[in-house]
């Protein structure tokens, strides 16, 4: 079995069928040229600066760069992209009221890698959500020409519904290999992983994932997109940043000192109340 590739116009039903039967697909060339060379030249001084993993599941020879929404204005458009929002709005829609971003990071995976442990990234929230709820929605595009001696990603089509205990068989992985500018979607619910890297070159991805709005997001992006550069950003974007409320009454904020002023006076009123230097006792 091999992983079905589209084309650069495919529909977002298109992709969406693939996602709900195999778990994956490919978009061939989503991303231009120009774009692709804006987000390297953005993203290579920020990449050689971060460190190798520091243990096997994170690459001891892979580097893994995010934060990338507050430092590169191509990932912001990469982020935005038309079909894949149209995908991951409708593959999370029925589970959440938004969706929200959850990570942006360039895997750069080095030579002489080992294939990654393969896994699903649902179990970020440790396994409690119900196998039912689809959490996420993921993408991985390809910097660099994906293939299987320099690393692609290792998919195990049609995974997302087997029962946790059961562990693929070394014929039911393959690889998403594609050329540069492209694509791979898959869900969080799929097994996967990176794959090892036997040439002499680097394989470079970013991997763009997207979640339900009230769950708490795998990259913070509060810390790495503070809102002193958030604020810069269009509506659309801080929304989809996480900078809005999720569910029904998730992420709201008031002023520290509003908030602290409304609860003395309620306390005021309230049997018990106790002003200390601390603070206030109810």
């Amino acid at each position: 079995m091999t992983i079905p590739t589209l084309a650069a116009e495919a529909s977002a039903d298109q992709v969406l069928e693939h996602l709900h039967t195999l778990g994956a697909c490919v978009v061939e060339n989503r991303m231009s040229d120009d774009l692709l060379t804006r987000l390297l030249e953005e993203t290579d001084p920020l990449v050689e600066q971060s460190s190798h993993g520091r243990e096997e599941f994170a690459g001891l020879k892979t580097r893994r760069t995010g934060a990338l929404i507050a430092s590169s204005s191509a990932c912001r458009e990469v982020v935005q992209d038309a079909l894949v929002l149209d995908v991951a709005n409708a593959f999370l829609s029925p589970f959440c009221k938004r969706i929200q971003l959850m990570l942006t990071q360039i895997i750069a995976i080095g030579p002489g890698e080992s294939d990654q442990l393969l896994h699903r990234d649902r179990l970020a929230w440790g396994g409690y959500l119900p196998r039912t709820i689809e959490t996420q929605l993921n993408t991985m595009w390809a910097l660099t020409d994906f293939t299987s001696d320099n690393g692609a990603t290792r998919i195990v089509p049609g995974s997302a519904d087997w029962p946790d205990e059961r562990e693929p068989q070394a014929e039911e992985v393959v690889q998403a290999e594609m050329r540069r500018g492209s694509v791979l979607f898959f869900t969080g619910s799929v097994i996967h992983a990176g794959g090892g890297n036997h040439s002499g070159g680097v394989r470079i991805g970013l991997n763009v994932d997207y979640c339900l709005d009230w769950l708490r997001q795998e990259e913070n992006q509060y810390l790495s997109c503070p809102p002193e550069i958030a604020r810069t950003f269009p509506q659309s974007l801080t929304e989809l940043i996480g900078y809005t409320g999720g569910g029904l009454a998730l992420g709201y904020y008031s002023d520290p000192y509003d908030e602290g002023e409304r609860a003395a006076k309620q306390a005021e009123n309230a049997v018990g109340y106790e002003p200390t230097k601390e603070g206030i006792i109810l």
